[in-house]
């Protein structure tokens, strides 16, 4: 997964890119397979970009035309699903973000608190980095919870992504994705407005190192 996937913005002029794409990697009936449940997502207002990106993906794999319908299918429910859970009137990368968290296993519940922080502007970000969270193996409780501790704060977007960056870096070295992002949030909140109460975050000190991995 990447951060930038999740903002990609679809004009008119982009559907023919679309099917550009896929006309060089698909056969006929794969990509009329594909074009088909594209259209059918359109017709629900759902984003289509990640319905495109998950055909190509196959395409890589050298996926046979069944498999791509299913994947298709299934990422489709899941674009339907955030919506429904996010609201009608959520943007296209808003939708996106939250189909890849349920697609990792994050709750429709934990999606529906980032909303409730944020019910005008967009949970785009957030959800990406609550995704890749869960995805390098932080718990889902722990990744969601703090997330939205930190959205309660006032974390910027640009925050968010650096300290998903962050557990990440730590986790290749060898630390634990639980103790890392335990760590790197107790840094980042020092460096936020202090709202008059901690929002849950236990005060304690931040160890000087990361536990590892046994």
């Amino acid at each position: 997964m990447k951060y930038a996937a999740l903002f990609v913005v679809l004009g008119a002029g982009a559907l023919g890119a679309q099917d550009a794409r896929l006309a060089r990697r698909l056969d006929a009936p794969t990509q009329a397979a594909v074009l088909k449940l594209i259209d059918v997502a359109r017709s629900r207002g759902l984003p289509t970009e990640p319905l495109v990106e998950k055909a190509l993906e196959g395409a890589t794999k050298r996926a046979p035309r069944e498999a791509i319908e299913r994947a298709l299918t299934r990422r489709m429910d899941r674009l339907q699903l955030s919506r429904e859970t996010l609201g009608a009137a959520s943007s296209d990368a808003d939708v996106a973000a939250g189909a890849t968290a349920l697609e990792v296993g994050v709750p429709t519940d934990a999606i529906r608190d980032l909303r409730a922080i944020r019910p005008t502007r967009s949970v785009a970000v957030p959800l990406a980095v609550l995704a890749e969270l869960v995805a390098h193996g932080v718990p889902v409780a722990k990744a969601s919870q703090m997330v939205a501790v930190l959205m309660r704060r006032g974390v910027s977007e640009g925050q968010l992504v650096a300290l998903g960056r962050d557990v990440q870096g730590d986790i290749a070295t060898g630390a634990s994705p639980e103790a890392s992002l335990d760590v790197r949030t107790r840094y980042l909140v020092a460096m936020l407005p202090v709202p008059g109460a901690n929002n849950g975050l236990v005060n304690s000190a931040i160890p000087s190192d990361l536990p590892r991995k046994p």
